[in-house]
């Protein structure tokens, strides 16, 4: 196996003491890339310091509409500034949560837009957060079009989804495909083809089954692997490599760490 976890989030509390054991147990597993995930600015400079001292990880920079309500009218320069950086690959995790609404919804549209628009600038890929505003994330991603997106731990109906997959964007699968009741968004991996597919953890958060009610780490993205397989009636070995590949084109990653 030579799987890419493509969305966690290495700077997460919950990894602090431990953390040099969870990426040797992803190496173990045969994970041989892990994306690390910003959430804010300063997160963002974290991310960046945790790619330097591991040569497997590499990581995105960007503010989360959670903390959208907190972005200043300098911090598109600080983005910018950080995305020069040689292990930053992307631009995310940002997007829209009409679910929590942490942040206004206007401002999270101000904030979603203006970090769409440096990723197309600095052409640069995007992974998008999209909980319950799948009509806004899509009016905003189609007015700005970027070069790439992924829409990170998709649960949405096919229906709604299948328009960002008709322009060349990617979906990325987490452990709630796994779950007995998530037969919607199994549908959806069965739907999409799997040259637009990623697979990932969103660890420490939602961990696959068999592994529920434990802290989620990049170890486990196999097990999100295995049900994309099983739900289209592929091989294990075709979903890895497929996903694998996927993972190295949108991230524009070399062979070799």
């Amino acid at each position: 196996m030579a799987v890419i976890d493509s969305h966690c989030h290495l700077t997460d509390e919950r990894f602090a003491d431990d953390l040099d054991a969870v990426i040797r147990r992803a190496v173990a597993a045969g994970v041989v890339r892990i994306v690390t995930i910003a959430d804010s600015l300063e997160e963002s400079g974290k991310c960046v310091a945790i790619t330097e001292k591991y040569e497997q990880i590499i990581c995105s920079i960007g503010v989360h509409p959670h903390h959208a309500k907190e972005w200043k009218d300098w911090d598109r320069e600080r983005l910018r500034s950080l995305a020069r950086m040689s292990k930053v690959v992307a631009i995310g995790e940002i997007g829209l949560d009409y679910h929590y609404d942490f942040s206004p919804r206007d401002v999270q549209r101000r904030v979603f837009q203006e970090q769409l628009e440096l990723a197309k600038e600095l052409q640069m890929p995007v992974v998008v957060h999209c909980r319950q505003a799948v009509e806004d994330v899509w009016s905003i991603v189609d007015s700005v079009r970027p070069e790439k997106l992924v829409i990170h731990c998709c649960t949405e109906r096919w229906e709604n989804v299948r328009r960002f997959v008709d322009c060349g964007y990617l979906l990325s699968f987490t452990g709630i495909a796994t779950y007995p009741n998530a037969e919607e968004v199994r549908r959806t991996i069965q739907m999409c083809p799997l040259g637009q597919i990623m697979v990932e953890t969103d660890a420490p958060y939602l961990p696959p089954v068999p592994h529920r009610g434990k802290r989620n780490e990049p170890a486990y993205v196999i097990e999100v692997a295995k049900v994309v397989a099983e739900t289209k009636g592929l091989s294990l070995e075709e979903v890895d490599r497929v996903t694998t590949a996927n993972a190295m084109g949108f991230f524009r990653l070399n062979p070799s760490p």
